[in-house]
């Protein structure tokens, strides 16, 4: 899904995640929330950056331009567009 419209600095994204999903995927729910679908398991952070770095591709700017504010160890959440 290409999100690029959406890449403006000061941006938040808020994401609903699915780790350990057989298929990889991004997709738009209601209220302007995205749902990301990752195959990677939520140990260590790496549910996490599959996240960041699928965000990333879609909007089209660098992983380390994304900044987790809430929801670390949660399925829900909220990015930051730097």
């Amino acid at each position: 899904m290409d999100l690029r419209n959406l890449a403006v600095p000061g941006s938040t994204f808020a994401i609903r995640v699915t780790p350990g999903a057989s298929r990889a995927g991004l997709s738009r729910i209601e209220d302007g929330q995205l749902r990301v679908a990752v195959t990677a398991v939520p140990e260590k952070g790496r549910a996490n950056d599959a996240v960041r770095r699928m965000l990333a591709k879609s909007l089209g700017v660098a992983p380390t331009r994304l900044t987790l504010l809430r929801g670390q160890t949660s399925r829900d959440k909220l990015y930051r567009l730097d």
